[in-house]
Order: structure tokens, then C-alpha cells, then sequence
């Protein structure tokens, strides 16, 4: 899945090659299709910008698109009669430039909005604060965090939820706790500030270097647990374990030496009760 990396970085393609340029061809297609996409057509791109997930084109004839990748989307530019690298059919908007041409394929939201519309459009102004922004407020990702709607949450979920901070997904999730040492299955009730506070921070860090704004970018790094169940921890050789979390029932990896369950803690995984823990309690 895309995360806010991913996007942002899709933006800065997507930005200099289509930033002031004029759409000369515009055709959408499939389930959701954007509706009278040729409304573009003759329009100036003026701006690409992204917060968390979702990536915003707008142009000068007052028109705006608003794009969320989910799962398998993505964003992929050709030049003229240039090949493209998927089938046709996957296309779900193409515009035209006398350079450019760009294909959005497979994301199953794509939208056209009048741009004056975008301040009060909830699927934006619902999210966090954006861990990319140079704004970025982490005090206000706190508060959120510490709503008592979440604090049964566990981390491992409470960490994903756009409306708290935008921009981690699944990868940064498990990355981010790692290098934090904190267990995914410990709910958010039962972290102090400070830590909920160095959370906050190690995912800014993250994502701010994978999408190369640290000053020592180079791109994401080696992933820790991240897609690593049963291999060895590459701090301390303990074999990384992961089990369901989650409403959607993913896989979560942790390593159980660098992310130990902590005395007392409420919730433990399934697979850390069955290799002789503590008893699991409570509800996820």
C-alpha cells in the first residue's frame, strides 16, 4: 500500500512534469469513473500537493483532483506514443499534456471537485496533521491520541488512524514501533506522554527520510520486521514473530526481545500466550 512517502514522492514526479502545463486530452474509465473528466481539458495545471494519502491536483479553471491509491493504485507518467508498463484496462484517468502524458492506474478513488470545495471536504479535513508538513504540529497528534474514544486502542491500530497523524500505513506502522521498543498489542491507555510523544517523532523521522526530505535521505531503509515474521531480528537476533491485529485482521510483526510484553500490560498477542506467555486478556 502506498503510504505517505509513496505519495508524496508520486506528487514531486507528478509535480514537474505537469505543473503549468495545459491538458490537452482527458478520458477516465471503470468503476467510479471521474465523471465529465473532459471538464479538464484546456485547463493549466497549477499546483500538486498531498497531505497524508491523498494526493491534490488542481488547475486554474477553478477544478481539482483529489486522488487516494488504497491498496493498489498508483501514478505513472510516459512521454508521447511511449509503451505503456500495464494493460490499458487498469487505467482509471489519463491526461494528456504536448509532453506528458499521466496515467493513474488501479486506484479506486479518484475525484474531480471544485477546489473552493476542498476546505469543508470531510475525506480531508477529517485527517491529523500531516507528518510530511513542514507544519507539522506534534502536540496536536498527542491530543488525538489521548481522545478517550482511543484509549482502548492498541497502538498497532491507534498509529494507522489518519485522524490522529496522516500518512503511516502498514509499513511505517511496524517500523516505527520497532525502533520505539514498543509492544503493537500495548493500548494506548497504558503509554505515558513521553512515549506516545517519541511514536510521534520516530514516524515523522521515518517518513520524512524515506520521502526525501531528511538531509541525510536515502531513500527507505532496510526494513526491520516489516514482511519479516520468522527471520532473525537484525538487532538482536531474536526470531521475529507477528499474529492478527486489527479490525481488518493483518499481520502484525514484532520482535519479542526489542518490543517485550510489559508487566501488566492488558493485551498480549495470541501467539505469545500459546509459546507459554501470559494468558491474553481482553478484546482487541
Amino acid at each position: 500500500m502506498p503510504e505517505g512517502d509513496a505519495v508524496f514522492r508520486f506528487a514531486r514526479k507528478i509535480r514537474d512534469a505537469l505543473q503549468d502545463q495545459v491538458v490537452r486530452a482527458a478520458h477516465a474509465q471503470g468503476p467510479g469513473a471521474v465523471p465529465r473528466a473532459e471538464r479538464l481539458i484546456g485547463a493549466t495545471c497549477t499546483a500538486v500537493t498531498t497531505h497524508g494519502k491523498n494526493l491534490v491536483i488542481t488547475f486554474d479553471n477553478g477544478l481539482a483532483l483529489r486522488g487516494h491509491l488504497r491498496m493498489y493504485g498508483t501514478w505513472e507518467l510516459y512521454k508521447p506514443g511511449e509503451p505503456w508498463r500495464r494493460h490499458p484496462n487498469q487505467a482509471r484517468l489519463v491526461l494528456h499534456t504536448d509532453e506528458t502524458v499521466l496515467v493513474n492506474f488501479s486506484a479506486p478513488v479518484i475525484e474531480l471537485h471544485e477546489s473552493r470545495a476542498l476546505d469543508t471536504y470531510r475525506p480531508l479535513t477529517y485527517l491529523g496533521p500531516d507528518l510530511l508538513d513542514d507544519a507539522f504540529d506534534p502536540g496536536e497528534s498527542l491530543r488525538r491520541f489521548r481522545d478517550p474514544l482511543r484509549a482502548g486502542a492498541t497502538i498497532g491500530d491507534a498509529i494507522m488512524d489518519q485522524e490522529i497523524m496522516a500518512g503511516v500505513g502498514n509499513i511505517w506502522k511496524h517500523e516505527t514501533l520497532f525502533h520505539a521498543r514498543v509492544n503493537p498489542w500495548l493500548r494506548v491507555r497504558e503509554l505515558p506522554d513521553d512515549e506516545l510523544g517519541a511514536i510521534i517523532a520516530k514516524a515523522r523521522e521515518l517518513l520524512r527520510g524515506a520521502a526525501g526530505l531528511a538531509h541525510d535521505a536515502h531513500g527507505r531503509p532496510s526494513m526491520y520486521v516489516y514482511a519479516r515474521a520468522g527471520q532473525p531480528c537484525r538487532r538482536c537476533y531474536s526470531r521475529i514473530r507477528s499474529d492478527v491485529q486489527g479490525r481488518d485482521i493483518r499481520r502484525t510483526a514484532w520482535c519479542p526481545s526489542c518490543q517485550p510484553v510489559r508487566e501488566a500490560q492488558e493485551l498480549v498477542p495470541r501467539s505469545h500466550a500459546r509459546s507459554g506467555g501470559r494468558p491474553r486478556r481482553g478484546a482487541s
